[in-house]
């Protein structure tokens, strides 16, 4: 499934949480969705952002506990336009955020508090990694492309080559 669909599917499902619980759970698959972009663009994205989303891919450990349906992101197939997704990406990881200083504020039990803050301390991380790679791609973004630098034998930009993925 394309990354920014996935993306939606989160926000969704973010919005939707019924409990303090749920919430911490879209947390995490909020996470693990942005592990996978990392992943996936560290290995077919753009050259100038393939060091900081091997980082994005790397960052926090999620508990193991997914349900019958397993981590959304295992549904990834493909970042079609980078600057789109990362965009999207910040926006859920900032709602994500935003809900977890929610719960982490009107909870009285230690352990959710806690789970909260490690899940706080995974998304803002994630954030600062995707705003990185958006201030790479910026000035070169234009309408979705990114500029490509002048071919000096035709004095014309040069076709991109990167990999199949």
């Amino acid at each position: 499934m394309e990354a920014e669909r996935l993306i939606a599917l989160g926000r969704h499902a973010l919005v939707e949480s019924g409990t303090a619980q749920d919430i911490v759970a879209e947390a995490w698959q909020a996470q693990a969705l942005a592990q996978a972009i990392g992943n996936r663009l560290a290995l077919c994205g753009p050259q100038e952002l393939r060091g900081e989303a091997r980082g994005l891919g790397e960052i926090g450990e999620y508990p193991a506990v997914w349900g019958a349906g397993g981590p959304r992101a295992a549904r990834l197939t493909e970042v079609a336009d980078p600057h789109r997704t990362l965009t999207a990406l910040g926006e859920l990881l900032a709602e994500v955020g935003i809900a977890l200083v929610g719960v982490a504020c009107a909870t009285d039990e230690e352990g959710l508090y806690w789970q909260c803050i490690e899940a706080i301390d995974a998304t803002d991380e994630s954030g600062d990694r995707v705003r990185g790679m958006l201030r790479r791609l910026g000035p070169a973004v234009r309408d979705g492309e990114r500029a490509r630098p002048p071919d000096p034998a035709r004095g014309r930009a040069t076709p991109r080559r990167e990999p199949s993925c």
